[in-house]
């Protein structure tokens, strides 16, 4: 459903993307997961043909994002990661507006409306204005929407960012009942570990690179078949001592972690270890520790270097940030 080649995207001296491809299969939830200023949402602007690419292809439901990019907004619904909706009109106003625009057929307006609002539970409040909602109601609003003139293809950027974790759930039960359905693929970016496991598919980029591609399970491997974490009396000669097993520990807030291929096996080495262990503990890798081990540091660790990365390059161009 989606093909992306080579992607490319500039802004001056920064890369924003830097020759990224990937494919997305129709009918899955397909994660873009990576740190602030990763590229995701520089992405899925030019997937959606809001930004044209420096270099490379997209093709989205069959069309070329720069050739054809009618078709491809005819087949795709977007969310964006900052509010959309006209707060001075009522939910029904912003969804009969949206069906008027993407030329769904009059006759098939209010029924589809009223499906609409029923599906996010919104039945009670159309009237009011949206300015009266809460954010998990716009939100909610918004990903109905996207999804009035039924499209192929569904674009999520950052969709449950600053929402509170009960609205974050009710959002992934929408999610994961629009896959049954089976009439959509969707496409998110997201900086949330928390909602990558729930992706069929993940795609991690960083600083513009596609890092890696596959299920959660397969990139939870990358991180080795089990991980053990070890808080000790010294940690440094701790680290220098495992390095005779040939481990190499990351450094954490709470000691150290490192991947191992079999704690049953490995376990047993530490009994007589020359540093006292103060915490031992063995567990299977998260995807966390997958993007550490493909990455080489945390997904939160590079927000605010991105930022002031891109402050930088907006104060070259001459625009107060």
């Amino acid at each position: 459903m989606i093909e992306v080649v080579a992607l490319e995207r500039t802004f001056g001296p920064l890369r924003a993307v830097d020759k990224v491809s990937f494919t997305v299969n129709e009918g899955e939830i397909f994660g873009f997961l990576g740190p602030n200023g990763a590229g995701k949402s520089t992405t899925i602007k030019i997937l959606s043909t809001l930004l044209r690419p420096t270099g490379g292809t997209a093709r989205v439901a069959g069309h070329d994002v720069v050739r054809e990019p009618a078709a491809v907004r005819r087949a795709l619904g977007l969310l964006f990661q900052d509010p959309a909706v006209d707060d001075r009109l009522t939910g029904r106003e912003n969804l009969e507006l949206h069906a008027r625009i993407y030329g769904v057929p009059r006759r098939e307006r209010a029924a589809r409306v009223d499906d609409a609002l029923a599906w996010i539970d919104l039945e009670e409040h159309q009237a009011a204005l949206v300015r009266t909602y809460s954010g998990g109601m716009r939100r909610r609003l918004e990903v109905a929407r996207a999804l009035l003139h039924r499209p192929r293809v569904l674009f999520l950027d950052e969709p449950t960012t600053g929402l509170d974790p009960q609205t974050r759930r009710g959002m992934w039960d929408k999610l994961f009942e629009l896959r049954r359905g089976g009439d959509v693929t969707i496409f998110m970016t997201t900086h949330y570990l928390d909602e990558a496991e729930g992706c069929d598919r993940v795609a991690i980029i960083d600083g513009g690179h596609l890092v890696a591609e596959g299920t959660p399970d397969a990139l939870r491997r990358a991180a080795g078949s089990e991980r053990v974490a070890l808080a000790t009396a010294d940690d440094d000669q701790a680290a220098a001592a495992l390095a005779r097993f040939g481990v190499a520990p990351q450094r954490t807030a709470e000691g150290l972690d490192f991947a191992v291929e079999s704690g049953e096996n490995f376990l047993p080495k530490l009994v007589g270890f020359p540093v006292p262990i103060r915490r031992l503990l063995l567990r299977k890798p998260t995807l966390e520790d997958a993007f550490i081990a493909l990455t080489g540091h945390g997904i939160r660790a590079e927000e605010a270097g991105a930022k002031d990365a891109l402050r930088r390059v907006a104060q070259m161009r001459g625009r107060r940030t």
